[in-house]
């Protein structure tokens, strides 16, 4: 899918996704330069426990932003899990006081699998990342 040009500010140089899940989030960290991510694992926990863990990446990685990857129909419709990821960018904002942009991520699931992706979610975070990257103007 293509996103077009998202205005970010020079000043925001690495990135962390999350490619939310209502029981598993996979995590990718990449940079404006390079364009590239790498994937970080997948977090399996809710609630509390997901957000203590989110902490602790953002504390290792010190990202200037955080990129979410938001599911739709393939029409482009919302569903249940598009509202629920809107709702987890904005806590995600609220808790850590970092801007977080929202990425379309119909099929990097699928994608990572048909890569062969041995964890899933944390290589969809990448893709999710990779197409943020490649957007940025």
């Amino acid at each position: 899918m293509n996103l077009g040009p998202v205005s970010v500010a020079p000043t925001l140089q690495t990135f962390l996704a999350l490619d939310f899940g209502i029981k598993r989030t996979g995590f990718a960290v990449g940079n404006r330069l390079l364009c590239t991510a790498q994937p970080q694992g997948t977090i399996q926990a809710e609630g509390d426990a997901r957000f203590d863990q989110i902490a602790q990446r953002i504390k290792e990685w010190q990202p200037d932003a955080l990129v979410i990857g938001v599911p739709f129909h393939p029409d482009g419709a919302e569903h249940e899990n598009t509202v629920r990821a809107r709702r987890f960018s904005r806590q995600l904002q609220g808790r850590f006081k970092l801007p977080v942009f929202e990425v379309d991520e119909r099929y990097s699931t699928t994608e990572a699998l048909q890569m062969g992706a041995k964890d899933a979610d944390a290589a969809a975070a990448c893709i999710i990342l990779e197409q943020f990257l490649r957007s940025i103007e």
